[in-house]
Formats: structure tokens, sequence, C-alpha cells
């Protein structure tokens, strides 16, 4: 029977000769928790290899991705359909096993990591999830929502500014489902971390109100007990201090940099190998290591309590079990497509001028009775971005709820709702002003990346939105979000635009959405019926030309009405002028071709509209085309008194159209 020590260098050996054969990776962090991993794996982990999508399991997250290895190497061992043959192949193309950790490539990755601290803020993201799904479906006697997210993460997590937003909001929840374990190796990759990195981490955890114990991590015993520790507090988080040495088992460079970010080198993996006592070939294991590390007996064992569980939770509480089976699957509700016909054409029928916000905010106010698993939130501007209505019940931790408020920490929530979109049962949205998308831009990647259902609620989207002044009023921003590969925009015109967006986002569970809204009021429109489909398309027809078109005016958001009026005034001097709305161009770029020349007709010019960057719009008009935006930085003033100053009035559109044609 292998031993602890035997079994964790299983995971060094591996780590060292995938690396190597690469010629790129970073062995020192792999090597150095495998002892850490060997006994959470072991000893505590409950989850099934033959099944990694059980609703139960225990989440496990490797937020210092760069040693994806570890990782590769406990699911290969545990039992997980990750052969050989894929870790030989480690960050070669189309590799299941690529450089970070990527959601969807192999089984058991349960999110993307890579850029530091994103992984223990997404853990947070899902330790979250679970204290919320408990509230709502666990019952006494009946404990169906019971599970830990492990967390592993380095210094670098815990340089960046993101592991404060999280972590201090999982101290304030008192999330004691979350177990972190800081690698403490005094290494990053400039070298020694005295000189860049000489916090209190034990004093900060404790400070967030975090159950915080230090231990050696490479002592089994001792970690053993500080997890058994872990996972009886069940009020606070959990912070397991372990200090160890980067690249154990390397007589020339463990606790070093060398170690970090680069292959040991043929002559140094032969010394690990003596070093080790480890005599497999590379991607060779031996078959008491293989027994040792086997999960999949054990995970089968697990789930099927749990199934047994889940059988008597569903004969007493049917609805309930079948309404948990729907929101894990990550399915609508039956009556989604008749419910939100009913509200889009509600909507329309009352026409009101309104803010987009205050239009969303109706929008919300009708979608949460369809749609049990909605769960807002907003980064301490829940007044301004309108995210909240009377049937949301504010959370925090203690109390069930519906409504987060995430204090000032925009990377966070949107980090933290990945993580909650990952878990499954829960569509998570969250706001904050527009501009400040900037401070959250790398989450909506990751989201984009994930392929995942989050939503966005971005308000007081341009120089509209008035008297803040230039810091205030995004100009860049929107086209900058629009240029995220798999992530949806909407920068909506009137109420119904808006009730079409959210309706798009909510049903779109292969990547995430931004709503774009106004501060500013926007008229109201009666659309025909016919114009709902359209929406969904990302641009239609607004306003035909009287004729054949002589111009086609692009707008999106509060600026469509703007080209609506232009129109009117160019037909008074014999222009036809067809408007087109189009409040999602990512949408509209997806449709075929057929559709895309219909509302954009071939050897028609174009002028676009829309109180932003202008040279996004030159996909759409050309190089000949007309752009009535603006490229530089707003000011501070009422913003009717800006759009005018800025050139958002029906004479200037009139003025550029000319020019154009």
């Amino acid at each position: 029977m292998a031993t602890r020590r035997h079994l964790a260098n299983a995971i060094r050996a591996l780590t060292m000769d995938a690396v190597q054969k690469a010629n790129s990776g970073h062995p020192g962090a792999p090597m150095g928790m495998a002892d850490i991993a060997e006994v959470l794996w072991n000893d505590h982990m409950n989850h099934n290899p033959t099944n990694p999508e059980w609703a139960d399991r225990d989440r496990f997250i490797l937020s210092n991705g760069h040693g994806s290895m570890l990782i590769y190497s406990l699911l290969h061992l545990s039992g997980y359909d990750l052969p050989m043959s894929s870790l030989a192949s480690f960050r070669q193309l189309h590799s299941q096993c690529a450089g970070h950790p990527e959601y969807g490539y192999a089984p058991g990755i349960e999110t993307t990591t890579g850029p530091l601290g994103q992984g223990i803020t997404n853990g947070v993201g899902f330790a979250m999830a679970e204290k919320l799904m408990a509230d709502q479906f666990n019952k006494p006697g009946h404990d169906i929502v019971d599970h830990n997210t492990y967390v592993f993460l380095g210094d670098g997590c815990l340089m960046e500014g993101i592991s404060h937003e999280a972590c201090a909001l999982a101290g304030t929840w008192g999330l004691g489902n979350l177990i972190a374990f800081w690698d403490d190796n005094n290494i990053s990759i400039d070298g020694h971390i005295d000189g860049w990195y000489t916090d209190d981490t034990v004093k900060r955890f404790e400070a967030y109100g975090w159950h915080v114990v230090s231990v050696d991590g490479h002592d089994a015993d001792a970690i053993n007990a500080a997890i058994t520790e872990a996972k009886s507090i069940k009020d606070k988080p959990s912070m397991i201090c372990c200090k160890t040495v980067i690249g154990f088992g390397s007589p020339n460079k463990s606790g070093s940099h060398d170690c970090h970010g680069a292959a040991l080198g043929d002559e140094e993996v032969a010394l690990v190998r003596k070093e080790l006592n480890w005599d497999a070939a590379p991607f060779e294991v031996p078959a008491d290591v293989y027994e040792g590390w086997d999960a999949k007996a054990s995970g089968a064992s697990k789930e099927a309590a749990w199934n047994a569980k889940f059988e008597a939770y569903a004969a007493e509480y049917p609805e309930l079990a079948a309404e948990f089976t729907r929101r894990m699957a990550g399915d609508l509700p039956a009556n989604w497509k008749q419910a939100t016909d009913k509200i889009i054409a509600d909507t329309n029928e009352a026409a009101a001028s309104l803010a987009s916000r205050q239009a969303s905010q109706k929008t919300i106010a009708a979608l949460a009775p369809v749609l049990p698993e909605f769960l807002g939130g907003s980064a301490d501007l829940t007044g301004s971005n309108l995210t909240s209505c009377d049937s949301f019940k504010h959370v925090s931790g203690k109390e069930p709820g519906n409504y987060i408020s995430y204090g000032v920490r925009e990377f966070g929530m949107y980090a933290i709702m990945n993580g909650m979109a990952l878990h499954g049962g829960l569509i998570p949205f969250g706001g904050t002003f527009h501009m400040f998308s900037d401070y959250a831009k790398s989450a909506f990647r990751m989201a984009a990346l994930m392929k995942i259902r989050t939503i966005a609620v971005l308000t007081h989207d341009s120089i509209g939105q008035g008297e803040d002044g230039p810091t205030h009023q995004p100009i860049e921003n929107t086209s900058a979000m629009r240029y995220i590969p798999n992530m949806d925009v909407w920068r909506p015109a009137d109420s119904v635009e808006v009730a079409v967006a959210w309706t798009c986002s909510v049903e779109r569970n292969d990547g995430p959405s931004a709503l774009i809204l106004s501060r500013q009021g926007i008229p109201g429109r009666n659309h025909d019926a016919a114009d709902f489909d359209a929406m969904r398309k990302g641009a239609y027809v607004l306003v035909e030309a009287k004729g054949d078109a002589d111009v086609i005016l692009i707008g999106t958001g509060s600026e469509v009405d703007l080209a609506a009026k232009a129109a009117e005034a160019l037909a008074a001097d014999g222009i036809n002028a067809r408007v087109v709305s189009m409040p999602s161009t990512n949408v509209f770029d997806r449709q075929d071709q057929a559709y895309k020349d219909s509302i954009l007709t071939p050897g028609v010019k174009r002028v676009a509209v829309e109180a932003g960057v202008t040279d996004f719009w030159r996909k759409y008009v050309g190089l000949e085309g007309g752009v009535v935006g603006i490229d530089t930085f707003g000011e501070s003033a009422p913003g009717g008194v800006l759009m005018e100053h800025f050139g958002f009035t029906v004479e200037n559109v009139v003025k550029v159209v000319k020019e154009t044609i």
C-alpha cells in the first residue's frame, strides 16, 4: 500500500514530466502543494469521478491556476475521464490539459482560472450560491444541499485587490462552507516576496471574520486536523495557511523562483526522481499508487447515499424536488415563453416614456415571479441602478433572500456572480454604473470565455447621465464590451426593447449579457407585434423610408429617437431615410446574411448615431459612411445640455447625412 508521501509524489512526478515535455509551465506550486492536495482529496472531498456533475459534490477550485498540473494530476489519479495521453499533451493545441484550467475542457474543472484572485472570488460565489440554494430547498431532516467549496490559492491571489473584495464579503456572510488553502511559499515570479508582499495574512483574514489556522504544508496529520476543524466551523469561512516549499523534491531549485514558471530541466528531473524515490518512467504510475488514489467506488457510494436522501425528499416535497432538478439543469420554467410574451405585449401597450433603467426595473419586477432562480444585486447603487423590486428580499448571508448588496465591489461582484452561475440553480444579475464596467471587464471576459449565464445591468450609459462629469460618463465602454467575444451587449431604445433584451439575456445559456441603460428619459413607442421577434435579432427597421432609401440611419439607446426625428427633418428636404434600431450589434452579427442585407441594404449610404466612440461603427457604415458620436471625454453639466453641446441634435444629424450622401 502506497504511503501518503508516495501518493503525493505521483502529483510531483506527473507535474515535472508534463512541464518538461511541454518545455512550458509552472511546476513549483503543484510540487509544493501536493501533500495538501493528497489529504484533501483522499480524506475529505465528496466527489464522484464517474459523475462530475453530481449536484451535491464538493467543489474544488485552483485559484493559482498557473499550477494547473496539480488539478490535472488529481483528476487523472482519482479516476476522472482524463487519460494519461491528455496529461502528456499538456499545453498543446486542443489538449484537455490547457496551460491554465479551462472550464469545459476536462471533467472536474469547476471554473477557468488563471487571472489571479478570480478563482478565490469564484469560490466565494460558489459558497454563496450553495448557501442560498440550501436556504431555499433544505427542509428539516432533508439537507439535500450540503457541500463545501475548497480553494487553493497563492501569494499572487492575495496580492490582487479582488481577493480583498471577495474575502471581506465572505466573512460578512459567515460562509462556513468555504475553506481556502494558502500556499505560503514566499515566492513569486520575481523571486522572494519580502520586498513587495509583507502583509500579515493571518491578521488580515481574522479581521475579515474568518477562522484562520497555520500548519506545515508537508505534515499530513496537521493538514488533516486543520481541515477537520475547518469543516466543523459553520459560521465562518476558513483559511488554512500552509507553509510549503515551492518545488518540493527538487534538490537544486526548490525554495526559489527558478521552479516557479519554467521546466526543471532533464538533469534536475532525474535528480528529483532520486530524491523522491520515484522509479516509474515518465507518465507511468505504479498500480499501488493508482489504487491509493482511486475514488470511483467511494464516489459512487457517496452519490448513491445522496440519491437516497433526495428520493426521500422528493417523496415528501415533490414540487420542491422537481424545481431543484429543473434549476440545477439550467432549464427555464415551463411557462416561460407564455409569461414573457405577455410581459413584452403589456409593456408595448403601456408605451411609457421612461429612462431605460426605469423600464428595466419594471421588467425585473415582472420577471421575478416567473423566475424563482432570479438573483439580483448591485455594487452599492441599488437606488440608481434600479435593480431591486418589491418582491425581492435582501440577503446578507444571515437570512434567506434573493437580492444582494455587494458593497462597493464591482469587480468582486461580477466574479462572484460567475461562481454562482457555475454552481448552478441561480441566474445572477448585478448592477453598477456603466463607467465602472472597466473595473469588472476581466470578470465579464471570464464569463464569456466559460460560456456561462450572467447578466450585467450597467446604467448611466453616456454623457446623457450629466452632472457627475467625465469621470462618470462612459465614452468607450460600450464599444469595448462589444469587442469581448461571446458577450451580448444590449443598448435598448425604449421600454419594449428593454423587455426583449431582458428576455433574451435570461434565455441565453451559453454566455453573458450586458444591458446598457440610460439615466435620462427615453420616449415610449408602440410597436407592431412583428417587431418583437425582429428585436430578438439585434436590429430591425423601426421607420421605413418613403420610397427607396437614400440613407440608412442606425441608432442605439437614447439616440434612436434622435435618428427618428432626424429622418422626419430629412423627409422635409426630400431625402428618404430608413431608421434602424440596433439594440445589440453582437446578436445582429450572428444573423444570416439575407437578414442583415434586409436591414442594411447593400449600396445605400449609412450614418450611425450613438453617444460613444465613432470608430466601432465603421464596420457598419464603412469609410464612406457617417457617424455622429463622441471621441473626447465629456463635461460636467445637465445631460440635455451636454447632448446639444456634443452635437446630438437633429440639425447636426441632418448635416452629417447630407455630407455623407
